[in-house]
């Protein structure tokens, strides 16, 4: 059964899932906002953590401000056991962002792993690849440039 929040908690959740507010005392800036004590608000994350409901805690950094302007998404051919092998190490490459097994039911499609990598310039990007095919078995994979980006937001899970 999914855990129960109260008013307080949800409103907690709804703005910790967004920007924490600027300040020395965020946790006290929201128990502010919403009814709740520093400590309920640190409780209410830790135990969200401690399930494993929250993975992780931390900055997000647009990372086109930082130079980072290239990226794209390589979908590979893997069977499902190539690819339980493979993910880790996407997933263990530094310029690796995100890596999914995601089988198709389009015929014309055969590509089920995809990586999404990052670099400075597009020749970087294709570094990446070109280590991921020093480090695993799979050779067919497609590169899909990203030309612009139309959306990128966190999920709202709480209003």
């Amino acid at each position: 059964m999914p855990p129960q929040f109260s008013a307080a908690e949800r409103a907690a959740l709804a703005i910790v899932q967004g920007d924490l507010p600027d300040s020395l005392t965020p946790y006290a800036d929201i128990a502010a906002q919403t009814g709740l004590t520093e400590a309920e608000v640190l409780g209410l994350l830790s135990r969200l953590r401690a399930s494993g409901s929250i993975r992780r805690f931390g900055a997000s950094i647009r990372h086109q401000r930082t130079g980072w302007t290239h990226n794209a998404m390589v979908a590979w051919i893997a069977d499902e056991e190539t690819a339980n092998v493979c993910g880790p190490i996407a997933a263990a490459h530094a310029r690796v962002s995100h890596a999914y097994y995601r089988p198709s039911a389009a015929p014309d499609w055969p590509y089920t792993l995809y990586t999404m990598v990052h670099g400075r310039s597009e020749a970087e990007c294709l570094g990446v690849v070109e280590d991921l095919l020093a480090a695993w078995p799979l050779r067919d994979y497609a590169v899909l440039r990203s030309l612009r980006e139309l959306k990128k937001t966190s999920m709202i899970y709480f209003a």
